[in-house]
């Protein structure tokens, strides 16, 4: 069985983006999969009440999700930038380095999870009838970190050198087995939401044990003991990296949270409601997050090798993909949304008939303006490639301040729908600082190049986050 390492410092950019793209939102769709399945069997077969408890629980266990990928994403950009330079030795550190580093903010990440998993639900007021299920439920997926931490880590190690394929495959694997479990867990043994939770970690095992099958059979990353060791300025680096990313998640989680705080006030019906469209959400990015994955190996692997013109024709050709993608992506969810949401919620009819309401309008409204989060997600990726990931994350505080102000604002105009908008109006605020970003470090990254005295592009991603060279 192959590896399925690429170079692309070579080769049309449309073409690498959309080809290595294409195989990560197959991966993304399978992960969506299961996610899909576990929220479809709590809600049709556990109730609304069930429903709803995942709901409140939904943003402190993104919270959790977000620095995990956030620390693993920054540490695979240097991975990315030294594949492209062709410094193999310094992949090899970095690949084992960012292995240490993994697993020991994994044993942090899971104590404080376990400490504040209950007074955040008791501080965003989670109605005392799903409390039990939501707190049940998050310290058994915190509990889990450090798998979680292991499956991301090698996803990215796997994505940096060019390959999409086999996270793919390990999402197929992991899908099965979650789907599988799922009705194992609940049905089987009746092991209520709990098992759910269960299912999905014993999944993401199953996903890195066979993502780590593929990296050991890399022979130019076969790692020795000394590359395990931590070295001083190495792991400074990777912090620069993965440290700004997973304090762009986090915070992005936080106003996530404001927003479910002030949800949870409309009571059980509206909470289903808005969880269902949020199972949702998913499918709606799954093309933009994996454009943006695919353009940070394209940025990270281009910048590294010094090839900046092929940096901005990517760019051009990823914006294009990802505006025709978005808006297909809106139609098809205006046409299948009802009967999509159907899946996710039971009741009486008038419960149902509530609850589809409020999700249906929310989908519709997120579905609309779905190109603003397409360019989102590809010019932050593109700055992270860079080795920028101090402006990717101001753009994670500007969608925290407006939709904290929105959540605060637009129902007291609007009424509850008002709290639809908050997040359309945080995707737009990002997009003023990525978009102006970009074109302010590509306008200077340009200027260097120009100038005999300029220094290289290795030493000028250095410059701009934390870049390529010890």
């Amino acid at each position: 069985m192959a590896v399925h390492v690429k170079n692309m410092t070579t080769g049309k950019p449309a073409k690498l983006i959309l080809s290595f793209s294409l195989s990560l939102v197959a991966g993304n769709i399978f992960q969506q999969l299961y996610t899909v399945v576990d929220t479809m069997v709590v809600g049709k077969y556990l109730g609304v009440s069930a429903l709803a408890a995942l709901g409140a629980s939904d943003w402190l266990n993104w919270l959790m999700l977000g620095v995990i990928q956030g620390l693993t994403q920054g540490f695979g950009i240097r991975m990315a930038q030294e594949f492209g330079a062709g410094r193999t030795d310094d992949l090899k550190k970095s690949v084992g380095s960012a292995a240490v580093l993994s697993m020991l903010s994994a044993v942090v990440l899971v104590a404080a999870g376990q400490l504040f998993a209950g007074p955040v639900l008791r501080l965003l007021q989670t109605p005392s009838e799903i409390m039990g299920y939501s707190l049940l439920y998050l310290r058994i997926m915190f509990a889990g970190v450090p798998i979680v931490m292991l499956y991301n880590l090698l996803a990215c190690i796997l994505r940096s050198l060019g390959d999409s394929r086999t996270p793919l495959h390990a999402m197929i694997v992991a899908s099965v087995t979650n789907i599988v479990l799922d009705y194992l867990f609940v049905f089987g043994l009746e092991w209520g939401i709990a098992g759910a939770a269960a299912a999905t970690l014993i999944a993401q095992a199953v996903s890195g044990a066979y993502c780590f099958f593929y990296i050991n059979r890399i022979a130019f990353l076969k790692l020795s003991r000394t590359d395990f060791r931590l070295r001083k300025e190495l792991s400074a680096r990777l912090f620069l990296l993965g440290l700004p990313m997973a304090f762009q998640n986090g915070i992005i989680a936080v106003g996530g949270m404001f927003v479910q705080f002030v949800v949870n006030g409309y009571g059980v019906i509206f909470i289903a409601g808005f969880t269902a469209t949020n199972k949702l959400y998913g499918l709606l990015e799954i093309a933009g997050t994996s454009y943006g994955y695919a353009m940070v190996t394209y940025v990270g692997q281009n910048l590294g090798a010094g090839k900046l013109d092929r940096v901005k024709s990517g760019m051009r050709a990823a914006i294009g993909i990802a505006m025709a993608t978005s808006v297909f992506i809106a139609v098809c969810m205006l046409g299948c949304g009802k009967y999509l949401l159907g899946l996710f919620i039971s009741g009486t009819p008038e419960v149902v008939e509530q609850t589809m309401q409020v999700a249906y309008f929310y989908l519709a409204v997120m579905s609309v303006c779905l190109p603003v989060l397409y360019v989102l997600h590809v010019t932050r990726s593109a700055l992270q490639g860079m080795g920028n990931t101090v402006l990717p994350m101001l753009s994670g505080v500007a969608e925290f301040v407006m939709r904290t102000l929105a959540v605060i604002f637009f129902p007291m105009l609007f009424g509850q729908v008002g709290i639809f908008f908050a997040e359309i109006v945080a995707w737009a605020g990002a997009d003023v600082v990525l978009v102006s970003s970009y074109l302010n470090v590509t306008r200077k990254l340009t200027a260097k190049e120009l100038h005999p005295s300029a220094v290289q592009c290795d030493d000028l991603s250095g410059q701009i986050g934390g870049g390529v060279q010890e």
